[in-house]
């Protein structure tokens, strides 16, 4: 069997690698290859995954959807050309007898029937929970968001679902069990088989030589997102943050632990710590830690930055202060809580944040301004049954490990079926 990949975007392509990866260790191992939609692919390239056909990374970055001037740039940057070429890769797939996988949003899934092969889906991008929770249908603020919204009942417009009742498609793995419950009761073949997005966030052990913090210690996470320039604003905005809470804890240690992209440069970080009080007090070749001025205050507050130590963050950190969007649902998904500010994009605005609310519920606790995030910890700190609410939530609507596994079995399964 032959099987074309295709995603739309970096943390889909990330998604689709680790459901790659297990096929490639399947008994009946199919042919792989990979044909990501937006940016260059490296995720597969960097794991020896062919790529099928011309990629290209375009100004916007895969964030057309949220403003239409970069439509514009990216249009101006030989978008149409690409897309013609792709739909040629993808038509040809069909016609030797591949099938496809598509992961992301209704772009890749819309290239996958159109190519006229059998297609399974892993939505990445939409769940129920935007409109609804387990106990209904969610309030919203806009009557016209509202309407815009809820129009088609479901999170899924008719385009969308009927790519997904296609004979052809095989199978189609939403993100949560509300979302999989919704599509079936529609005669969807939907599986409930967990979210990929909490793979592979198993600690490395190198933050802190494998030491656990002091149950004494408020340890807070910081997310700023991957993408430059805008994380680098988003810094500045999270220092607001940092500066509230430091003065709102006097007498606790408090430990942040800086989860930095690999892509990013830590200078602009750096310099904005130093101009705030924080110096340099120890280094090694994955992490620095900083210590807050030691005229400020005892116990000083301690930050540690690491560009190689991610799952390690999120897993001694017992909050989280957040500017991002998959980062913020992997520590959510752990069981802990996070606090959000919105930003100026043109990923994490406002509108991108409030939605962020209704994807994970009680999980994330949005502040209009910085320095209300000192206050928000007071409270949580304060009410044990609701981190625990919190932690069940967490859990609930992110799934658990083994996502990637489970579905690579259930593709095998469905398209070995169809034969």
């Amino acid at each position: 069997m032959k099987l074309l990949c295709l995603s739309n975007g970096h943390g889909e392509d990330a998604i689709a690698l680790r459901i790659l990866q297990h096929l490639q260790q399947h008994p009946s191992q199919p042919e792989i290859a990979a044909l990501p939609l937006v940016g260059e692919g490296h995720a597969y390239r960097d794991h020896g995954i062919a790529i099928a056909g011309q990629v290209k990374r375009m100004p916007s970055g895969g964030f057309v959807y949220m403003d239409s001037r970069q439509l514009v740039r990216d249009l101006r940057g030989g978008l149409l050309q690409l897309t013609f070429k792709q739909l040629r890769v993808v038509k040809t797939w069909a016609r030797q007898g591949g099938v496809i996988l598509a992961v992301g949003d209704v772009v890749p899934l819309l290239f996958a029937w159109w190519s006229g092969a059998p297609y399974a889906f892993v939505g990445t991008a939409r769940s129920e929970y935007y409109l609804r929770d387990e106990a209904g249908l969610l309030p919203r603020s806009s009557w016209f968001a509202d309407r815009l919204e809820r129009w088609s009942d479901s999170v899924f417009h008719p385009v969308d679902r009927w790519l997904m009742s296609r004979k052809r498609c095989r199978a189609v793995f939403p993100r949560d069990g509300l979302t999989a419950e919704y599509l079936r009761r529609r005669g969807i073949n939907a599986f409930d088989l967990g979210n990929p997005m909490m793979d592979g966030l198993e600690p490395t052990k190198t933050l802190l030589g494998g030491r656990r913090v002091s149950s004494e210690t408020l340890t807070i996470a910081l997310l700023p997102g991957s993408r430059p320039p805008e994380a680098y604003e988003n810094w500045q905005v999270i220092m607001q943050a940092i500066a509230a809470i430091v003065a709102a804890f006097p007498n606790k240690p408090v430990l942040f632990l800086g989860a930095i992209a690999p892509g990013l440069d830590l200078a602009p970080l750096q310099q904005t710590l130093q101009t705030q009080g924080w110096q340099l007090t120890a280094t090694s070749t994955a992490n620095q830690t900083y210590t807050l001025h030691p005229g400020l205050r005892a116990p000083r507050p301690q930050m540690i930055l690491t560009q190689t130590a991610f799952a390690d963050c999120l897993h001694q950190a017992d909050f989280a202060i957040a500017m991002a969007g998959t980062a913020t649902e992997q520590f959510v998904g752990l069981g802990k809580p996070a606090i959000i500010i919105p930003g100026q994009g043109p990923q994490f605005t406002p509108a991108f944040a409030e939605a962020q609310t209704r994807l994970l519920g009680a999980s994330v606790i949005l502040v209009k301004q910085p320095a209300q995030a000192a206050t928000v910890l007071q409270s949580l700190l304060k009410d044990p049954d609701r981190l625990q609410l919190i932690a069940e939530n967490g859990h609930r609507r992110m799934g658990t490990a083994g996502a990637a596994q489970r579905i690579a079995g259930k593709l095998m399964e469905r398209f070995q079926r169809h034969d």
